[in-house]
Formats: C-alpha cells, structure tokens, sequence
C-alpha cells in the first residue's frame, strides 16, 4: 500500500475518533468501554489457559 494512502486513512481514522467523541460522547464511551472489557477478557482468557497448562 502506498504511503500517502496510510497516512490519509490513518487522518481520516483519527478525524472520526475527534468527532465521534465531541458529537457522540456517551457513543464513545460505551465503545471504549465495551473494547476494554473485549481485551480484559481476552487477557483473562490467556491467562486461565497458561494456569491450566502449567498445573
């Protein structure tokens, strides 16, 4: 991919996050909140493997 099209998606990703979070705060927040539980329970998930792999 050329690098002018990453940098103008990476601008453009970062504009929607700007105007999502100034027009649609509560939107935002449920969304920060849903990925962080997502990566918590990816996490913990990992963890019960490994627990159960070296028990």
């Amino acid at each position: 991919m050329p690098e002018w099209i990453r940098k103008l998606l990476f601008w453009g990703f970062i504009a929607f996050l700007i105007y999502f979070m100034a027009f649609r705060p509560d939107g935002a927040a449920a969304a920060f909140k849903a990925i962080g539980a997502g990566l918590v329970a990816i996490f913990q998930g990992l963890g019960d493997f490994l627990t159960g792999v070296m028990t």
